[in-house]
């Protein structure tokens, strides 16, 4: 399949990880770059940047057969009809966090039970397992590891552990691939942060409430 990617080049990089082996991957880093070429020889969409840019789904309308699959990580369908009308488009949801692409399980999610049948067939095309999970900002993996991460921060700042010695721990007792420090960095301490603010607004759960010493990194990097 011919795999057309729009996202920042970490993005581009897992995909082509992901995917390459198996399918062409054509890569740009927003929409204005696209070729009028790669975009008519695309048979799906990666697209990261829909869910900060929703009304980007008009572009994709000169190809209503095309099928797009979004970074839902930091937001959700619900949310995204807020902004946007519904498009021609099919358009699937996917966990495009750093890290958690390249893995066995594709993690997505649907607008309505009809399109089921459809992810399924698409994720065979793509050679690629997946899990559906529920439409709600953050889904499921994603919440669970920056929740993790915020209660490293919290160890932290009690003083009770230092950072190496927790991710030591993790990686040990988990059998994870990173300690949570690690996994922080690799994902990118602002787009954690934002997903803890935008699960804790929509959960309002005290397990979400971002840690001090953590909204504190966040804030020095403005």
């Amino acid at each position: 399949m011919n795999i057309l990617v729009v996202g920042d080049p970490k993005n581009q990089e897992e995909i082509t990880a992901k995917f390459g082996e198996n399918h062409q991957i054509i890569s740009f880093n927003d929409l204005t770059e696209i070729t009028k070429e790669a975009f008519f020889e695309a048979d799906v969409v990666f697209d990261f940047f829909i869910a900060e840019e929703p009304e980007a789904l008009e572009f994709y309308e000169q190809r209503p057969d095309l099928t797009i699959f979004t970074n839902m990580a930091l937001s959700s369908f619900g949310n995204l009809r807020i902004f946007q009308n519904p498009t021609q488009n099919t358009v699937f949801g996917f966990n495009g966090l750093l890290t958690f692409i390249n893995r066995g399980v594709l993690e997505c999610t649907v607008q309505n039970e009809k399109e089921k049948e459809k992810l399924n067939l698409l994720c065979g095309k793509l050679a690629t397992e997946f899990e559906l999970v529920e439409d709600r900002v953050g889904m499921v993996t994603p919440r669970i590891i920056c929740m993790i991460i915020n209660e490293a921060y919290y160890t932290i700042q009690e003083g009770t552990a230092e950072k190496e010695d927790i991710d030591l721990g993790m990686k040990l007792g988990t059998n994870y691939p990173f300690g949570p420090f690690e996994w922080c960095d690799k994902i990118g301490l602002d787009k954690v942060y934002e997903l803890l603010e935008a699960v804790y607004d929509d959960t309002k759960e005290e397990r979400y409430k971002i840690c001090p010493s953590l909204k504190k990194e966040y804030l020095a990097l403005e």
